[in-house]
């Protein structure tokens, strides 16, 4: 049977990469229609193999495509075939990362991956991480792990100080969300001011510290980020770190976005001072081209990873010892194998051919920027340095002008908003994209407002 449903997977999966080359953006089905669309229930009894197939393609040729050169919604977009075959391989073997016993040479592939990310931040032999089911939860080890390095007793008693975590106002949403699963509260997230590029301004870090200790509060937990979600603004680590050390704090880089500058020779000095940091986050199904997810979690000091996360299981941890066993430094217990994909694809390019893949997305970055700058129809809203461009056209509001463009099925790319400004949020994290492909954007846009001014222009049309 696997046979014949691999045999149809190959089948589907060719269709599907035809209709990529035909149809970059597919039509999006409306979400209240969904159901009356596409047939999704759930009956008593099964089908035939032959529906199944025939219903699953369809499914499939309904859904957004993010791999393909029109596509620049999310952070993340492109197909890395050697990425894919782990990933497959991963489903095909099926085992879980607990245990050496039930993952084998899986937990060496992982721990590799983990001591080489290690290395190029610049962190010991004390250093070691785990791989996370994404950003968000990345960054909630790191709280958890400052947390309980605060008070040691803390996993035990609970929280009972008023914890207070500092970070960028432009940070990721997760910040806040973690504090409040981890009993901190959002509350008690103090969000620090940026300057006009979307930067952290540490000297309102080190006042809100200072009045919250003269308030009876109890600092804890610094987050800065390497590459914010809008602007993909890079927080001063040096320096913060500095603020860190002083105050006796936990310091933390969110570099799921942009983090991937480690490897790169030429922006790696947008994260300088990253080894003095306590933990280090960054996605590999990000910048690094890796199918979602692979997101990594690295701690200076290993040992607080076992502090907060180890927990015995006699009927579990059998043999090997706690090296091997990857359950006691990570959050969960049963964990898919997310690190063959990365390995396989590393293992392909070498780091070599990531750092290239990395200084290609700046590269990118800087052909959109040069083309804005160039035309007066474009207003321009970020820096250089970020692989993040934002920008209007024509004045036209930019939740109009994306959401039509989805609509009709010709770009899908997001909008966002800084400060007062609401703008086109165009990322270049797709490196297998060419200088072509990004003035093919632009062309595409501009066409398609010329095409669609009195939609465009009707400030009623936006919903209709």
């Amino acid at each position: 049977m696997i046979e014949k449903d691999l045999d149809k997977f190959r089948s589907i999966t060719n269709s599907l990469l035809e209709a990529e080359k035909k149809e970059p953006v597919v039509k999006p089905i409306p979400a209240e229609q969904l159901l009356q669309v596409l047939d999704l229930g759930l009956e008593e009894n099964g089908i035939e193999d032959e529906e199944l197939y025939l219903k699953l393609q369809e499914v499939v040729m309904k859904t957004p495509r993010t791999a393909t050169n029109q596509f620049f919604n999310q952070l993340f977009g492109g197909r890395k075939s050697k990425a894919v075959l782990g990933d497959l391989m991963s489903v095909i073997l099926n085992n879980s990362m607990y245990t050496y016993k039930v993952a084998g040479p899986m937990v060496g592939i992982e721990k590799e991956i983990l001591r080489k990310i290690c290395n190029l931040i610049g962190y010991g032999e004390d250093a070691d991480g785990t791989i996370a089911p994404g950003g968000s939860m990345s960054n909630f080890v790191a709280m958890v792990m400052a947390r309980d390095a605060f008070k040691k007793d803390i996993r035990f008693t609970g929280v009972q100080d008023k914890l207070i975590v500092y970070t960028s106002a432009d940070c990721h949403y997760s910040i806040a969300k973690n504090a409040s699963l981890m009993g901190v509260g959002r509350d008690q997230v103090r969000f620090i001011p940026t300057n006009e590029k979307g930067v952290m301004l540490i000297d309102q870090l080190e006042k809100e510290i200072e009045k919250d200790k003269v308030d009876g509060y109890s600092p804890f937990f610094i987050n800065v980020t390497a590459g914010t979600t809008v602007m993909g603004a890079f927080d001063p680590v040096e320096e913060t770190a500095k603020i860190a050390k002083k105050h006796n704090l936990w310091l933390h880089v969110d570099g799921a976005y942009c983090g991937a500058v480690i490897f790169s020779n030429q922006y790696k000095h947008l994260v300088a001072g990253a080894e003095k940091a306590d933990s280090f986050s960054v996605n590999a199904h990000k910048m690094l081209g890796t199918p979602v997810t692979c997101s990594i979690i690295v701690a200076k000091d290993k040992k607080y990873l076992s502090n907060s996360f180890a927990a015995d299981a006699k009927y579990l941890y059998q043999t090997d010892g706690d090296d091997y066993n990857l359950g006691k430094t990570s959050i969960q217990c049963g964990r898919r194998n997310d690190a063959l994909k990365f390995w396989t694809l590393w293992k392909s390019l070498g780091t070599e051919g990531l750092r290239n893949m990395v200084d290609h997305q700046f590269y990118l970055a800087d052909v959109a920027r040069d083309y804005i700058r160039n035309n007066p129809d474009y207003n321009l809203y970020s820096y250089d340095k970020s692989i993040s461009v934002c920008f209007n056209y024509k004045g036209i509001p930019a939740e109009k002008l994306c959401t039509l463009l989805y609509k009709h099925a010709e770009l899908m790319v997001g909008f966002g908003s800084f400060q007062e400004d609401e703008f086109v949020r165009f990322v270049t994290i797709n490196a297998d994209n060419g200088k072509e492909d990004i003035i093919n954007f632009f062309k595409v846009l501009e066409d398609f407002v010329e095409k669609n001014k009195e939609e465009l222009f009707n400030l009623n049309s936006i919903n209709a």
